[in-house]
């Protein structure tokens, strides 16, 4: 009798002790910012008007340099007829425009991406809060985002991309 309990002991022993002590395998994700800027449907919106900002800085530029080429003109034009003094000013306004332009161009390119950043900023606000909200409810240790943690490899079934995509696409579109 004494020798079956023992033996029993031995295999509930056996039995618990490395169920304790080995670990459940640790879910990771990982996803790609990149992609779902080009794919999710308020990605696709956030490029739409980045665009449209670009194209209508573009023609503001292209304008002034049409008025530019205009005025270049009319002083090679008048050049002979006018007083050098006079031909001095116009090139001195002239270069003064010029200047301007740059500025312009300067001004333009700063104001464009500081709207691409603000825009994007917020997107990645709210990826990171979606993949945040998946990684509680389906129970992942980590979460990485491919670029910015340095990935270079990982397992396609890792990738929960997609997954972040169907639900901010989801969330937009109960938005607008």
């Amino acid at each position: 009798m004494k020798k079956i309990i023992v033996i029993l002991s031995v295999f509930i022993f056996l039995g618990i002790i490395p169920q304790a002590f080995c670990a459940d395998v640790a879910k990771i994700g990982v996803f790609n910012f990149q992609k779902i800027l080009t794919d999710s449907s308020a990605g696709k919106m956030i490029q739409k008007q980045i665009s449209a900002k670009g194209n209508e800085l573009q023609k503001k530029l292209k304008t002034e340099k049409n008025q530019l080429d205009e005025l270049n003109k009319a002083i090679e034009r008048e050049s002979l007829v006018l007083s050098p003094e006079k031909l001095k000013e116009k090139q001195r306004d002239f270069r003064i425009r010029v200047n301007d332009l740059k500025k312009m161009q300067e001004e333009f390119a700063q104001e464009f991406k500081r709207l691409e950043v603000k825009l994007i900023n917020k997107i990645q606000k709210e990826v990171f809060e979606i993949s945040d909200e998946i990684g509680k409810k389906a129970g992942y240790l980590l979460i990485f985002e491919r670029k910015t943690a340095g990935i270079v490899y990982h397992p396609a079934q890792l990738d929960i991309t997609d997954q972040i995509i169907k639900k901010y696409n989801l969330q937009v579109s109960k938005t607008n």
